[in-house]
């Protein structure tokens, strides 16, 4: 994978669920892997990775990110929730100038979503675009991940105790708009495949397992669980709204913008994909829809009158 050269890899924004994900992955094959994260907050849990050696710093502060990169070969780049574009491209200044002095061989960067090909009025996108160009024109052997949206956000607070003890399965997506639904372990694999491709150095992969409806996921999860549920397409705003009171305005606004978008004419389409497209690009197994919710633990949820 390195030639002689025995690899080294670094996570930036291991901390996060999708960062976390990789760093893991990683490890559990054996590699040498470094994370890269914002200190704790006080009140927070600590950073538990098994195997990983986590850096804390702040991809603002140059010199911090000069550290995270010594010694290393391949660096999964994840940025996040931050949708100022001065700040953002001042990361992925910070990014490219480590990577590049470091000599690193591959970098693969996780855009978050995938990217219209006009410019839109959301940061969601128009943060992502202008980091990719930045490390685009910075001229490191860059791949570019552009993942549809998470499986795993079904299995959350704000979904999972809805589906499981009500049977209501509520998103911010059109109810017939196609969705290539991803979970975070096939994120993770399709970013340890990447990283492990030189011959896609240059190239941007929209990523996507099994496309379906609302109405065909809210099928897929009454099968698996064996009770009624339908499929309620929320309103973006309402989405929004519910989710700055646990994120703040900004960061809100920031996720949103995928769902305002998706739910225009020209979003339509943005979010579908080829999935045995990405299985034969990439080399990796998506796991079936059906699968995934079988694995999930969603007892957490049920209440006891469920």
């Amino acid at each position: 994978m390195s030639g002689n050269k025995q690899p080294n890899y670094l996570v930036l924004g291991a901390a996060g669920f999708q960062g976390g994900a990789v760093a893991r992955l990683l490890a559990e094959g054996g590699h040498t892997v470094r994370g890269f994260a914002r200190e704790p907050e006080a009140g927070q849990p600590p950073v538990e990775l098994p195997g990983v050696t986590v850096l804390f710093g702040d991809l603002g502060q140059p010199a911090d990110v000069r550290k995270a990169f010594e010694g290393v070969t391949h660096a999964s780049v994840v940025l996040p929730l931050v949708y100022d574009t001065k700040t953002v491209v001042e990361y992925a200044r910070n990014i490219a100038a480590a990577a590049l002095e470091a000599g690193v061989e591959q970098v693969v960067y996780n855009a978050n979503t995938r990217i219209p090909e006009g410019l839109t009025e959301h940061a969601a996108f128009e943060t992502r675009r202008a980091a990719e160009q930045v490390l685009r024109e910075s001229g490191i052997p860059l791949v570019v991940l552009r993942p549809p949206v998470y499986l795993d956000n079904l299995f959350s607070p704000w979904t999972g105790p809805a589906l499981v003890n009500d049977g209501v399965l509520a998103y911010p997506l059109p109810a017939e708009a196609r969705v290539a639904w991803l979970g975070h372990r096939d994120l993770a694999a399709a970013t340890v495949a990447a990283l492990g491709r030189p011959d896609l150095i240059g190239q941007t992969v929209d990523l996507g397992g099994e496309a379906v409806t609302g109405t065909e996921l809210a099928a897929a999860f009454a099968k698996v669980l064996g009770r009624e549920v339908g499929y309620l397409p929320l309103k973006p705003a309402d989405f929004e709204a519910g989710l700055a009171q646990a994120l703040g305005a900004d960061t809100a606004a920031g996720v949103a913008g995928v769902y305002h978008h998706a739910a225009t004419d020209g979003g339509a389409g943005l979010l579908d994909g080829d999935q045995a497209l990405v299985e034969r690009t990439l080399g990796i197994r998506i796991t079936p829809l059906a699968d995934w919710i079988a694995a999930q633990p969603w007892e957490h949820w049920a209440t006891a009158a469920a």
